[in-house]
């Protein structure tokens, strides 16, 4: 199976050179591709931008963990039949993929269809997490149905690397963050290519609201590099001892910010030296607990809550399956905890004080989801102290009662995708805080491929289903059933099973909550923008 070398940079010089020439005897046919299944091209939009901010999804995460556990690539130069592959070790009917199966079901066995192109059986689905999601042609879909903000956000997560007994990178996770954004800008060579030549193409890496504005006038893709990583600059910390200091930390926040990075958590997924993390549930909380105890050399400690807001409830773990069991010390089980609701009694550190106050000097955006509720409070603290309105929760993981204060600061809310009639919900419950300050516009952050699943189906949608084609919601692009190989997806009944089937996500929230609500989304890349250019201003 073919792999993009480290540097693709001489074929994509081939393919914008045969774009360039034109068809000859000598140039080899065009390798299979997925269809997009839109007809038009989005306009230009300046000040005010109208359009759609999707604030966190993960393009590059087939490179993190090792490289090894998320199956297929968002582009390869021999097309769709080598980018839309299986993990090697699905093979034969998908009984080894354990890591899958106990993320989708809660139980590490099961199969599925291995077969990817062109057939598409098992996969790619909402609701599995390790198959690729986020191939270029549907992001190209989505861009051509109103998307015009992606925060691509690199990951990476030391622990899971090592659980995870397939690697192709070591699991050093500064370097596999470099890797992911080496790999996003090779995408946009890649997409320049195909369309002719350097700067040609939709998908545009910005470094400033301004730039961004400018891709966006020019009918373009705006791609913001956020980090997301469960130990930033080596800050892990061992039974309460950190692993860095105030110096390796400014040192990584200048690495970070010259390669782009203009958006960035400070903890996630497990306690480090810098903050206590709102805690996962369910069978993937046993992972990542599990993951706590090999970062930090303890699990979660939780305290039952007593004000009103709190972290996720950590639920009664059944058995671990044998691959995880393993990491385990002789004798140690996994923990009891008081009653819910659950509360981490781990807050922001000194240290994480500082990464903050960093943040803020550079004009970055800070991250507020992941973080237990102690260290979201005394983040909240320093931002309104300083009056900086660069903060961001992108996918629903920081508690509701944190909204308003995100508000009043001039901060942004993408709230998680649900399927249609949940998500609306959501926009409502936001509606009277965002009138309160003053700050219209609604986004989400879908995190595809991100170890989480994407929208469902809505139930019930048999009296008013999507109906195609539909027209975007400028009515500048048709879009019809997108067809990839042999498979067609419908929103109706596959829900967004991959990145492409966003804009049909959208259409169904036109039909559950009407035009306002899409409207309302359609100002969600004003609003972010908005929020990006309070927190440059406020850079030396």
């Amino acid at each position: 199976m073919a792999r993009p070398p480290r540097s693709l940079a001489a074929a994509f010089l081939l393919i914008g050179a045969l774009a360039m020439a034109g068809t000859t005897a000598m140039a080899a046919p065009a390798p299979p591709e997925s269809e997009v299944n839109a007809i038009g091209q989005p306009p230009g939009s300046a000040a005010p931008v109208r359009g759609f901010v999707d604030g966190h999804t993960h393009l590059m995460s087939y490179e993190a963990f090792g490289g090894s556990l998320l199956c297929g690539r968002p582009f390869d130069p021999d097309g769709a039949q080598e980018a839309l592959v299986d993990c090697p070790d699905h093979l034969p009917r998908g009984e080894a993929a354990w890591f899958e199966n106990f993320t989708r079901t809660g139980s590490p066995t099961g199969t599925h269809d291995p077969v990817g192109w062109p057939t598409f059986r098992s996969w790619p689905a909402g609701d599995s997490l390790t198959h690729q999601q986020t191939y270029h042609r549907w992001v190209e879909r989505a861009w051509r149905g109103g998307l015009r903000v992606l925060v691509n956000q690199l990951v990476a997560n030391r622990q899971l690397c090592e659980i995870y007994p397939l690697k192709r990178h070591p699991c050093d996770e500064m370097a596999s963050l470099r890797l992911q954004a080496q790999r996003t800008f090779e995408l946009q060579d890649f997409v320049d290519a195909r369309a002719g030549g350097p700067g040609r193409g939709w998908f545009r890496v910005v470094r400033s609201p301004a730039e961004a504005r400018q891709v966006i006038a020019a009918g373009n893709l705006a791609v913001v590099l956020g980090v997301e990583t469960s130990e930033p600059f080596g800050c892990r910390q061992t039974l309460g001892i950190p692993h860095c200091t105030r110096a390796q930390i400014d040192r990584g926040l200048d690495e970070l910010h010259a390669l782009g990075v203009r958006s960035m958590f400070v903890c996630h997924k497990y306690d480090n030296a810098l903050c206590g993390v709102r805690f996962d549930s369910g069978a993937q909380g046993v992972i990542v607990n599990l993951g706590n105890l090999l970062s930090s050399g303890r699990f979660w400690a939780a305290r039952t809550c007593t004000g009103p807001e709190h972290d996720n409830t950590i639920e009664k773990a059944g058995a671990l399956p044998p691959e995880l069991a393993r990491f385990l010390p002789g004798g140690v089980g996994l923990p009891l905890y008081p009653p819910a609701p659950h509360c981490n009694t781990r807050g922001l550190t000194s240290l994480g004080a500082h990464m903050v106050e960093g943040m803020m000097e550079r004009g970055m955006l800070v991250e507020i989801d992941h973080m237990s509720v102690k260290a979201a409070d005394r983040t909240l603290d320093l931002l309104e102290a300083a009056g900086y309105p660069g903060v961001v929760s992108s996918h629903s993981w920081t508690d509701p009662g944190f909204l308003r204060r995100i508000y009043r600061l001039g901060g942004m809310v993408t709230a998680y995708g649900h399927h249609a009639e949940e998500f609306a919900e959501t926009w409502r419950r936001s509606e009277p805080l965002r009138a309160e300050s003053g700050r219209p516009g609604y986004g989400y952050g879908l995190d595809a491929n991100g170890l989480g699943p994407l929208p469902p189906a809505r139930p019930g949608n048999a009296g008013n289903p999507v109906t195609y084609p539909f027209t975007s919601f400028d009515g500048a692009v048709t879009l019809d059933r997108q067809r990839t190989g042999e498979r067609v997806w419908d929103v109706n009944t596959d829900g967004v099973a991959h990145y492409g089937l966003v804009p049909d996500w959208i259409e169904d929230l036109r039909i559950v909550a009407g035009d306002e609500l899409v409207q309302d989304m359609a100002a969600g890349a004003e609003a972010y923008l908005r929020t990006w250019e309070g927190a440059a201003s406020q850079a030396p």
